[in-house]
C-alpha cells in the first residue's frame, strides 16, 4: 500500500533502536525524511546511516536528551516544521508504591508525559496552519490495564493519555491527528532485560524465562519493532485522517479487555 507520505518529514524520538527504530525505518520504507534522536551518539548514528542506505531517505541526526529542556530546543532546531512526529521515552524502573517520593513522579512526568506534551505544544501550531499533521505517542499496554509495579509509568501515560484525548480532538478540524500506540512486549532490549531479570530470580534460563512470558500472551510470542512500525506508519499516512485521539494495542492479545 502506499501510504501516501513520500517526502514528508518526521521527527522520532528515542530512535537509535527499539519501537523508535521499528517506526523510523518504516516511515524511511514511505519515503519519508527523517530526524532521528536518541542520547547514544554511535548507536543514533549507525541506525541512520542503515536507514540512508536502505532507502535513500534524508536523515539527520540529533543524539541529545529530549526529556530535559536543553535536549528539546536541540532537537526543534533540527527538524524545523516536521509534517509527524513520532514520541517516545523509556519508562521510569518498577518499583512499589511506599518507595516513590515527589521527586521520583516528578522524573517519570518529564520524561512520559510533559516531554510529549512540550514538543506537541512547539510542532501542532505548525501542522495546523499547513492543514496536516500526524502524532504518534508511544505509550503502554499498563495504559488500558495498570501494572501494579510500574506505578510511576501508569500515571505519567495516563496523564499524557487524558492530554490527548482533548488536545487530538481541537486540533482534528484542521487535518491533524493524534493517535497513541500502546504496546506489550516486544522483542527490543527492554524485553531482553526483562527476561534477566526473571531468569536471575527463579533460577531458571533466559530461554525458560522467555517461554514463561510467552505463555501469558494469547499469540505466544513476542511482538516486532517492525510489526509495530508498520502500524505507526500508517497511523502517519494519507489513509489515517479519521482516526483520532484513539489508544491502539499491540499487544498480542495480552490485555484481557473488551473495550
Amino acid at each position: 500500500m502506499d501510504l501516501g507520505i513520500k517526502g514528508k518529514r518526521a521527527l522520532v524520538c528515542a530512535s537509535s533502536k527499539g519501537l523508535g527504530l521499528g517506526c523510523a525505518a518504516a516511515l524511511a520504507e514511505a519515503g519519508v525524511n527523517l530526524v532521528m534522536n536518541a542520547r547514544g551518539a554511535d548507536a543514533l548514528e549507525a541506525s541512520a546511516s542503515d536507514l540512508r542506505n536502505r532507502f535513500g531517505v534524508d536523515v539527520v541526526t540529533v543524539a541529545a536528551d529530549v526529556t530535559t529542556e536543553d535536549g528539546r530546543a536541540e532537537v526543534l532546531a533540527a527538524v524545523g516544521q516536521p509534517d509527524i512526529l513520532v514520541t517516545n521515552a523509556g519508562g521510569p524502573p518498577p518499583g512499589m508504591w511506599s518507595d516513590w517520593t515527589r521527586d521520583d513522579f516528578i522524573a517519570a512526568l518529564d520524561a512520559n508525559m510533559l516531554t510529549p506534551i512540550a514538543l506537541m505544544t512547539a510542532l501542532l501550531p505548525g501542522m495546523t496552519d499547513r492543514g496536516w499533521g500526524r502524532v504518534v505517542n508511544i505509550t503502554s499496554q499498563s495504559v488500558k490495564a495498570p501494572i501494579p509495579v510500574l506505578g510511576l509509568s501508569n500515571a505519567a501515560r495516563t496523564g499524557l493519555t487524558g492530554y490527548v484525548a482533548g488536545t487530538s480532538r481541537q486540533v482534528a478540524p484542521s487535518g491533524v491527528t493524534i493517535n497513541n500506540l500502546l504496546p506489550g512486549i516486544h522483542d527490543t532490549d527492554r524485553a531482553t532485560s526483562l527476561d534477566q531479570g526473571v531468569s536471575r530470580q527463579q533460577d531458571i534460563s533466559m530461554d525458560d524465562a522467555r517461554a514463561q512470558r510467552q505463555a501469558t500472551i494469547p499469540a505466544r510470542r513476542y511482538g516486532t519493532a517492525a510489526e509495530f512500525g508498520a502500524a505507526c506508519a500508517f497511523l502517519c499516512s494519507q489513509h489515517a485522517g479519521f482516526i483520532v485521539g484513539q489508544n491502539i494495542l499491540l499487544d498480542g492479545g495480552a490485555t484481557n479487555a473488551t473495550i
